[in-house]
């Protein structure tokens, strides 16, 4: 599971030293817009140091790259040599761009030695993008999952981040992910508002009922609620255990359709509860 995803300025020294206490699942170094142009390059020769350093206590590590044609190719080359995990794409407008920085990466990864195969998130933000969300989905098997960038959209609709204007273009890239097979990442709810925590627990639990699988955050103090949400409870995983034991009963003994505490049940609610105990092996949240 990756449920909780902190960035961290690429530039920032400061961020990079303590990132790896922070608890993410996973870090992602960003060399776009938490750095200032004059930076970039410089942050970018930093990855190699960068990436082993946030990944000391085991979270996975993708760089956040800049959209530009100047730069987007090198930041993703020097991310794949410095060993991240993968790389958020940002600003992610069109399939070409996938495939693009696949045949790109293929090259790199040829001429490094047991190089793992650098997945790609891209980060849809504007509103073409949302429409072409699923083909941008299934643009190369490199596509590990979507997420919505907030601002970006809000700017490119003309409109601002509020919960309204952001519902409906997130939730069609969550079903374009769902669709394609690949993670679904994000919440309807504006990081500038990092410091309501209660807005983003809020927003969490709504996210992981609609079946996104964890959200990014600009803040540490975010990632703890973040963690405990999009991990199943050891007591929804004791009633999940229950639901498919019942099941399978009902099937030894030739039937279909059962009551499980009180109401009916079948193969879509028990295939709910398979998913959710295949994510057992993460840590466990307390209700």
């Amino acid at each position: 599971m990756i449920r909780s995803m902190l960035y961290v300025p690429a530039s920032s020294q400061r961020f990079i030293a303590k990132a790896h206490e922070r608890g993410a699942d996973a870090i992602i170094l960003d060399l776009e817009d938490s750095v200032a142009p004059a930076e970039k390059e410089k942050a970018r020769a930093g990855l190699g140091e960068a990436v082993h350093a946030v990944s000391r206590n085991g979270a996975r590590v993708f760089v956040r790259i800049n959209s530009s044609e100047d730069m987007m190719l090198a930041d993703a080359e020097a991310a794949c040599r410095a060993g991240a995990f993968g790389l958020f794409v940002s600003k992610a407008s069109h399939p070409n761009i996938l495939e693009r920085l696949d045949r790109h990466l293929q090259e790199i990864e040829n001429e490094m030695p047991q190089s793992q195969k650098t997945v790609l998130v891209p980060m849809i933000e504007d509103p073409g993008a949302v429409l072409d969300a699923r083909a941008i989905a299934g643009a190369t098997s490199r596509v590990f999952g979507l997420i919505t960038g907030s601002e970006d959209l809000a700017t490119a609709m003309g409109a601002e981040p509020t919960s309204e204007a952001l519902r409906v273009p997130k939730i069609l890239v969550h079903l374009a992910a769902k669709a394609a097979g690949v993670l679904s990442f994000g919440f309807v709810f504006s990081q500038t508002h990092f410091r309501d925590l209660a807005g983003v627990a809020s927003a969490a639990l709504e996210a992981r009922s609609f079946g996104f699988d964890g959200a990014t955050c600009v803040h540490p103090s975010a990632i703890s609620i973040l963690n405990e949400t999009f991990s199943p409870s050891a007591e929804e995983i004791d009633r999940a255990t229950r639901m498919v034991a019942a099941y399978e009963q009902s099937l030894a003994a030739g039937k279909g359709a059962c009551v499980f505490e009180g109401k009916m049940i079948d193969v879509p609610m028990v295939a709910r509860a398979r998913a959710l105990l295949a994510k057992q092996a993460g840590p466990r949240r307390s209700s």
